[in-house]
């Protein structure tokens, strides 16, 4: 028989630390920003952005691993996967996301890129442009899965974001398996439109096959299932999903 699960939730996903800085328009007219969006940048980029920023405020964040806080804000027992380096917005993830709650016993990696962040810029007008660059969350694989603490969770949440990436999606599959092994439930966000028309047709099987909970907004779901309205799009999701 199964063991009774120790934990509520466990999630996987793009572990970032969000740098927060007020800007003017003329900054945004710098290349390789578009106002209002997210750009991925490299990292050469990455550093020239950091060094003409205004002064910042770090916070932890990533769509998943701000679901675990929240979810551990709210009493769960929350533990989260994801790939950080031995450096100081590493360090600041770990402390972030542990002081929230949530249990993050993931080794820093000693080697390759680092850890990643997403430069936030807020006008005037209260928009937000943001450039970010996934530095060590592109390195996630297999390996980093703890195969027993996924199996010690109701609900393994995996984040579309990660599909983009080989070494990622072979951990999206250890940990599928791992959850469905122990009797577990999976759940998956879709993240965005534009992650569903990249990847639609394996995020259709995993829907099928594997995905008890699914989350995803109108556009996400119409997009998914290429259908003209939300009414459609959610019988179709209904077919498969529990919820």
């Amino acid at each position: 028989m199964p063991q009774p699960p120790t934990r509520d939730i466990v999630g996987i996903g793009n572990a970032i630390v969000d740098v927060i800085a007020h800007a003017d328009e003329a900054f945004l007219t710098r290349p390789d920003i578009s106002k209002g969006t997210m750009t991925l940048i490299d990292e050469e980029r990455a550093d020239v952005l950091y060094g003409a920023m205004g002064p910042a405020v770090e916070y932890s964040g990533g769509s998943v691993a701000n679901s675990m806080a929240g979810a551990a804000a709210f009493g769960a027992r929350a533990a989260y996967i994801g790939k950080v380096r031995d450096d100081q917005l590493g360090s600041i993830f770990g402390h972030d996301i542990r002081a929230a709650g949530v249990d993050f016993d993931c080794r820093p990696s000693h080697t390759g890129s680092p850890t990643a962040r997403c430069f936030i810029l807020v006008t005037p007008d209260a928009h937000r442009t943001m450039c970010t660059y996934l530095g060590a969350c592109r390195e996630l694989g297999p390996d980093d899965v703890d195969t027993a603490l996924v199996a010690s969770a109701k609900v393994t949440y995996l984040e579309g974001y990660l599909w983009d990436d080989p070494g990622a999606k072979a951990a999206f599959r250890v940990a599928m398996d791992a959850a469905r092994g122990a009797g577990r439930k999976v759940s998956l966000t879709l993240s965005d439109p534009f992650c569903v028309d990249r990847h639609r047709e394996d995020f259709l099987r995993m829907v099928e096959n594997d995905v008890d909970i699914l989350f995803a907004n109108e556009d996400e779901i119409i997009s998914l299932y290429q259908c003209s309205s939300f009414d459609d799009a959610r019988r179709e999701v209904g077919r498969h999903c529990e919820i």
